[in-house]
């Protein structure tokens, strides 16, 4: 397996691979494997998003926008292994639990030792904290306490945030107004309602996938004593719940609109209605037993999450088209 089309893979999903394909990948593609690259995507945009409406403003700076991107981006890899290390110490991850179904797990499948997983945590959490330290030095104000924000969901999120209901709530805020609010803040120097307004409209995105990924497990979960909030709504109004946290997005943007607030031309979100349709219908229904014939089976066993993932994607690409195009004309 060729060190490029596994690294295409790694941004994409979390692929599964044997100990001898793990070993013929050169570091920074087991990096990006082990960090769960592929959803970093979320958070990329977030940071994206804060630094385009910094530039529509007229006001943004660019390398400290740039540096934000990279150190909000190996904070998410690092929550990403601080959460596989704990749920593996903790015995959450073990006995091919969820986690190990959907993709390779480096320290629960024996591809990393404990010493090399600290050797991936620590470089990449190092790094994350010198770009925030730095962020700080040269912008100040409001960048400190948003960096420390920032660094206690990083530690706290995998335990004891999600196992208190706490970990989808955590989600929209550091997605939504923490990181779009906060890039723009790093990038301009002033704190804008309006950024944090529209991050918390995209934060939701991020918040359905989570939801998905935990209804998805719901019952492992319970078993496993980790109570995320579908776990304590139970399956029906979980999945009635991340139904109206896919919706509020869209009555968000039309708010805004027909508020003033935005141009019409945000309402380009509506084309991504057949997407949502989709997502709705499958959380009408229990998740399958099996997996559906043609189900591709790299995904599988995530079916909620990979249909709200799905969505979000679309979702955001048009979110932030409207936005470019806005301002643009």
């Amino acid at each position: 397996m060729s060190d490029l089309r596994t690294s295409w893979q790694a941004l994409t999903t979390v692929p599964k691979l044997s100990a001898a394909d793990w070993a013929a990948l050169a570091v920074p593609v087991r990096w990006l494997i082990a960090t769960r690259a592929s959803v970093l995507f979320m958070t990329m945009m977030s940071a994206v998003l804060g630094g385009f409406l910094a530039l529509r403003d007229g006001r943004g700076e660019f390398l400290p926008w740039l540096l934000c991107l990279l150190g909000l981006m190996l904070a998410h890899a690092t929550n990403n292994l601080l959460n596989d290390y704990t749920d593996s110490r903790r015995g959450i991850d073990r006995g091919n639990y969820y986690r190990n179904q959907y993709g390779v797990h480096p320290l629960e499948d024996g591809l990393l030792s404990i010493r090399q997983f600290w050797h991936y945590l620590g470089i990449t959490g190092g790094a994350a904290l010198a770009v925030g330290i730095y962020l700080v030095i040269i912008r100040g104000g409001l960048t400190l306490p948003l960096m420390l924000a920032g660094a206690f969901f990083v530690l706290f999120y995998t335990w004891p945030l999600k196992y208190i209901g706490l970990g989808e709530p955590a989600v929209l805020a550091v997605w939504g107004p923490l990181m779009v609010g906060g890039s723009y803040y790093v990038s301009t120097g002033t704190w804008s309602e309006e950024a944090a307004w529209l991050g918390l409209l995209y934060g939701l995105g991020p918040t359905s996938v989570l939801f998905g990924k935990h209804i998805d497990k719901l019952e492992l979960d319970r078993d496993k004593g980790v109570r995320t909030l579908p776990v304590l709504l139970g399956p029906l109004l979980a999945r009635r719940t991340a139904q109206a946290v896919l919706i509020a997005q869209y009555v968000g943007c039309l708010a805004l609109v027909v508020a003033g607030q935005e141009h019409w031309l945000l309402l380009i979100v509506f084309a991504n209605l057949p997407s949502l349709a989709r997502v709705l219908k499958a959380l009408n229904s229990d998740k399958p037993q099996h997996k559906p014939e043609r189900y591709p089976e790299r995904i599988w066993p995530l079916w909620f999450s990979a249909y709200a993932f799905a969505h979000t994607r679309r979702f955001t690409l048009l979110f932030t088209a409207a936005l470019l195009i806005d301002y643009l004309l």
